[in-house]
Formats: structure tokens, C-alpha cells, sequence
């Protein structure tokens, strides 16, 4: 298995809660802080003689199923990621999990090949809400988790549901700052976490690009409060620097990209099948990987999300859309969604395929729910499923499917319910 996502969102955590608990061994090689460890397959590609080598670094014994290995920052050896290939074809009794915060990067830098059909690879990604509310709610996450058809939530719970999504909107979910929130930590120790998160972004940015796109990626990387503050959210050059031309920083942009930082929604022309066959590659949207992230990043104080005022407006909704967004990947198996724009009179933030049927989301921050791009939409492609999320209430009313923000995360899942089951 490959595993990979943006840093710090708990992979190796993960892998070694999950070998510790499911295997009788557990051992990690982390190639980051053990290089020597890479010797090992620089000597041979024979799989049992890599682990013969292998066992003098480890205590305990790599036994066939009942150890699990975890080759930790797999992206510092194309040798030992090269050798995944070597172990699913001729030792696939070995038990292997392999990680990288940065492993995207490198795979392109160092033109290493992902050996397709003999890797389990997995996206891993922030914290969801709903992961969040399983924690700080468990009475309210089951409730929601039981519902089998889009029905009105009793007020007492989508009222702690609304309170419970705005804590989500200050921590977001990288792991560290989520449990801080849980914890009843103070906003101080939160922002701390968060600012010390962003400052490991930019080291890796100076420790992993290239000299001369470091400047560039940086420039970017700061600018996403300012381009997802404008009102249509469509990425534009010249805000990260008076001039700049997409081709100076389509490199800088593949760099966050692939690092899991951001993710790229790009505009289709009509809601046809695939979706991709529509793609403008010219209009897009950057998104950040976290809210929680985005928000620090864009100096957003935790009591203006608390009790927001009205120059918030504009910055509230790009908030709203990162975290659909984030709620929506996981559940569209990594397939990311598309934007649609009609003559710069209606837009809708997400446009999805679900089982070859293209389904409009309409984004909205609040409970107002004014405005015309989902009725536009409707009379001149007229989908048979459409979702408004909003911080209404949930209901289904002739195939408009009205689902609070909170309740993102069950997009799909209410999508393949009827209002009458």
C-alpha cells in the first residue's frame, strides 16, 4: 500500500496505530532520519535478501503476515520505492505500507514510477468535519450517520451542529490542531499550532523545490486569501504579481499541487459526460488543502468566525466553499470536482459525477439563499438531482436537495436516499 497526502495530516500516525492494533509486529524505517537504511536495496532487488539486511535495523522479527513493515518518507529513496514493485511480484507475503508527505513531488522530480496495478495507492486527506463532530459529538454524528432520507434535524441538533461547524472553521483538520480544539485548548495554543504548520510548509518549499521556483511557489502559496476573496473565486496571475504570466508559475502551481498543499478545480463549458471531455484549462479555482490552514494563512482572527461582521462577507463564503470542497473529495474517491460558469451572469461552485449522472452544487455561507445561478442552471440543462448547501435546514423538494453545511460530508450518501424512504 501507498499512502500519501500533505504533510502532518497523520499518516504515520495512522499506519502505526493501525499496524500496532491489527498485526502481531510492527516496524517503521524512516528514510528521512535513517539514510543508511537505502543500502539495503542499492545491494540487491531480491526481496529476501533485503529483508535479511532489513532485520539488523529492526527489534523485532519481519515475519511474513504477521509483521507489518512501514517504509516512513519513502520519497527520500527511489531504490526502496522502486523495490514495491520487486516485493508484490515475487514476495508478496510481506506485508508492506509505504508513506511520503512529499511523495508527489518526488516522483516527478526524480522521474520515479509508480508501479500501477501492483500498489494499492491512497489519498489520505485533513480531517473532515464530519470526523471532527464524531469526536466532539458522538450523540449528534450518530444521529446524522442513522438518517436514511433527508429530513428536518429537531432544532436542539442542528443548532450544536451549527456550533460545532464553527470550532471546525477556526482548528480545521490537520490532526495536531483538531485535537487541541477537542481538547479545550485556548485559540492562543491553536493559532500557535497552526502558524508552526505554515511555517513547515515554507521550509519544505526552501528544502524541496528547486532553487529558483522557491520565490515563486512561495509568492503563490500566500496568495490564495486574496484569490479566493474575489468574488468569483477565479484564479488570476496578477494577483500574486503585478505581471505574472501563467507561464512563469505553472511549475510553482504543479509544485503545490502535487505536495497535496492545493487542490485545482478547473471550469467545464456544459455538465456532459465525462466531465473532463468540458475542462477549460484556462479558468480555475485554488483551494487550500485545509480550512483551518487557510484561515490562519489569511489572518482571519477565531472571533470573527465566532461572530462574524460584515467585511467578513466575501472571505465567509470562500471559507464555506473550502470546506465543501474538502468534505466532497473523500467522498468522489480523490475524482475532483468541476465548476461551471454560464456568460459571467450564474456559476456553480461544484459540479460532480456520481455514477455518470452530473449533479450542481450551489455553495452558501449563511441561511440567505438568494440568487439566480442554480435556477439558470436548472432550466437550461434541468438535472434531475440538485444540492444547495447552506445553513438551512436538510430537506428534498422535487429533486433540490437543501443540506446544511455541517452535513457535507453525507452529500452522496442523502444523494442516493429519497425524501419518501
Amino acid at each position: 500500500m501507498l499512502l500519501q497526502g500533505a504533510r502532518q495530516i497523520g499518516k504515520s500516525w495512522s499506519v502505526e496505530r493501525f499496524g500496532k492494533s491489527e498485526y502481531r509486529y510492527f516496524v517503521k524505517f524512516d528514510l528521512d532520519r535513517n539514510p543508511e537504511l537505502v543500502d539495503a536495496f542499492r545491494i540487491s532487488k531480491e526481496p529476501e535478501r533485503i529483508i535479511k539486511e532489513l532485520q539488523a535495523y529492526s527489534d523485532v522479527p519481519l515475519l511474513p503476515g504477521e509483521t507489518l513493515i512501514f517504509f516512513d518518507e519513502i520519497q527520500e529513496s527511489e531504490e526502496v520505492f522502486n523495490a514495491l514493485k520487486y516485493f508484490c511480484e515475487d514476495a508478496p507475503q510481506y506485508h508492506i505500507i509505504a508513506a511520503g508527505s512529499l511523495l508527489g513531488v518526488a516522483v516527478k522530480k526524480k522521474r520515479m514510477k509508480v508501479p500501477v496495478g501492483q500498489v494499492n495507492k491512497i489519498d489520505m486527506y485533513p480531517v473532515t468535519f464530519r470526523e471532527f463532530l464524531r469526536m466532539a459529538e458522538p450523540a449528534i454524528f450518530d444521529y446524522l450517520d442513522g438518517l436514511s432520507s433527508p429530513q428536518r434535524l429537531p432544532a436542539v441538533i442542528f443548532n450544536k451542529l451549527a456550533s460545532e461547524f464553527r470550532r471546525y472553521q477556526i482548528c480545521g483538520g490537520m490532526p495536531e490542531v483538531a485535537a487541541l480544539m477537542l481538547d479545550g485548548a485556548g485559540m492562543a495554543e491553536v493559532e500557535d499550532a497552526l502558524k508552526d504548520i505554515l511555517s513547515l510548509v515554507e521550509v519544505d518549499f526552501s528544502k524541496y523545490a528547486e532553487p529558483a521556483e522557491v520565490t515563486r511557489i512561495r509568492a503563490l502559496w500566500r496568495s490564495l486569501p486574496a484569490q479566493l476573496s474575489r468574488e468569483n473565486r477565479k484564479f488570476v496571475y496578477r494577483i500574486v504579481r503585478s505581471g505574472a504570466r501563467a507561464k512563469d508559475y505553472e511549475d510553482a502551481l504543479t509544485w503545490l499541487s502535487d505536495a497535496g498543499l492545493v487542490y485545482q478545480i478547473f471550469n467545464v463549458s456544459k455538465p456532459g459526460v465525462p466531465l473532463s471531455g468540458y475542462e477549460d484549462r484556462e479558468a480555475f479555482k485554488l483551494y487550500a488543502c485545509d480550512c483551518g490552514l487557510l484561515r490562519r494563512l489569511a489572518g482571519v482572527k477565531p472571533d470573527v468566525i465566532q461572530n462574524p461582521n460584515s467585511g467578513y462577507t466575501e472571505f465567509k463564503g470562500a471559507m464555506a466553499e473550502n470546506i465543501a470542497l474538502q468534505a466532497l473529495l473523500p467522498q468522489l474517491h480523490g475524482e475532483k470536482p468541476y465548476y461551471w460558469t454560464s456568460d459571467g451572469r450564474a456559476e456553480i461552485e461544484f459540479v460532480i459525477d456520481k455514477d455518470g449522472e452530473i449533479i450542481p452544487v450551489e455553495v452558501k455561507a449563511e441561511g440567505n439563499i438568494g440568487g439566480r445561478s442554480l435556477s439558470v442552471y436548472t432550466q437550461k440543462f434541468n438535472p434531475e438531482k440538485r444540492v444547495r448547501l447552506s445553513m438551512n435546514n436538510l430537506q428534498e423538494n422535487g429533486g433540490l436537495y437543501s443540506i446544511p453545511n455541517p452535513m457535507a460530508d453525507w452529500t452522496i450518501k442523502l444523494l442516493s436516499a429519497t425524501a419518501d424512504e
